[in-house]
């Protein structure tokens, strides 16, 4: 599979690129960047050409597919192009700015019959695969109730620009601060371990501490606790956070009829479970994923994309497997706005 990449900031190098290059079933024909050095840098480290615009990437007919690694605010438009364009498309997350975006990037997946994934990579982890198996098997019984905390120190100290001049802190580009950025991951992990839908959230954003060069507060949240109720009675908070100045938290813990679950808590084990009756067991898995260089490991995402299209089998990556983890972050931000808990659309 011949593929181009759309985006040249750190997700685009640290990941996409990184991963497509070790995949032994995809070559990388080339970069576009409305900043041209560093689609240049890619091209010296990767391979490949530099496109000198994204129509010149979507009307190369040995592009099979295209990974869009742009600020939020272009995600929508470029996926839907390329996907026009005959290819197909792993799109970073958070998938759109509007959940009508949302909505017409999967219809033009299903009408021009290419494949759209989002890159929704906490899917993959061992810990969560493990732990979606011994919840799945009834071991635990019904989850009753889950804390979830996402936090680092902010986009600034890891994406291309290294400043507070960032696009993630700019509401016109990135439309979503913490909530968006983190939220969506732990949203999405939730659905997909819990086995259902948040049906009512509420939420409350803040822009506590992250400041742009100047000194004047960034347009989007630095923080937010989230509220969510589940279609099969699960309860619990998720907190996002984009000023944990120490190291990053990741932790999710479910709380459930016959014991509590624990992921990525104790450093030792990413995943523990204390049943009811006192004993515990502990797994040695792979490491919380970091941000920090020295922690980057496979994703995954980017061998689920390829597998998924070369041999045409369903993936957990599918966008119509994610969208509805995009419907409740919107409701987050409607809950948000208007001070009151929402009812999530389905």
């Amino acid at each position: 599979m011949k593929v181009g990449i759309l985006g040249c900031g750190s997700i685009a190098r640290k990941r996409h690129a990184v991963e497509f290059k070790n995949n032994p079933n995809t070559e990388i024909k080339g970069f576009y960047s409305q900043t041209g050095s560093r689609a240049a840098d890619m091209v010296r480290d990767f391979g490949g050409k530099i496109y000198q615009s994204e129509q010149e990437m979507f009307d190369d007919p040995e592009i099979d597919a295209v990974s869009v690694c742009t600020a939020n605010a272009y995600h929508a438009d470029l996926t839907i192009r390329a996907l026009k364009a005959g290819k197909h498309v792993l799109c970073e997350k958070p998938m759109a700015t509007t959940i009508a975006d949302c909505e017409a990037m999967l219809e033009a997946s299903k009408v021009t019959g290419k494949r759209l994934m989002i890159a929704q990579n906490q899917r993959l982890t061992p810990v969560h695969t493990k732990a979606k198996q011994i919840l799945d098997s009834g071991e635990l019984g019904r989850i009753i109730g889950f804390s979830c905390i996402y936090g680092h120190k902010g986009p600034e100290t890891w994406s291309a620009s290294k400043s507070n001049d960032t696009w993630f802190f700019k509401k016109s580009a990135a439309a979503f601060g913490s909530m968006g950025d983190l939220g969506i991951h732990k949203i999405d992990i939730l659905r997909y371990l819990i086995g259902g839908e948040s049906v009512q959230v509420y939420a409350d954003l803040k822009t506590l501490d992250k400041k742009f060069p100047d000194g004047t507060p960034i347009e989007v949240d630095d923080n937010s606790v989230q509220v969510l109720s589940f279609d099969n009675g699960a309860f619990g908070t998720l907190t996002t956070s984009w000023t944990y100045y120490g190291e990053d938290t990741n932790a999710t813990v479910f709380y459930c009829e016959k014991g509590i679950m624990k992921i990525y808590v104790n450093p030792d084990y990413p995943l523990d479970v204390v049943y009811i009756d006192g004993s515990k067991a502990h797994f040695e898995m792979n490491a919380m994923q970091s941000n920090d260089d020295n922690v980057q490991l496979n994703s995954g995402v980017i061998d689920t994309f390829v597998d998924g299209i070369l041999k045409n089998k369903p993936a957990i990556l599918d966008v119509q497997e994610v969208i509805g983890s995009m419907r409740v972050v919107f409701a987050c931000l409607e809950s948000n706005a208007a001070g009151k808990t929402i009812q999530v659309s389905q």
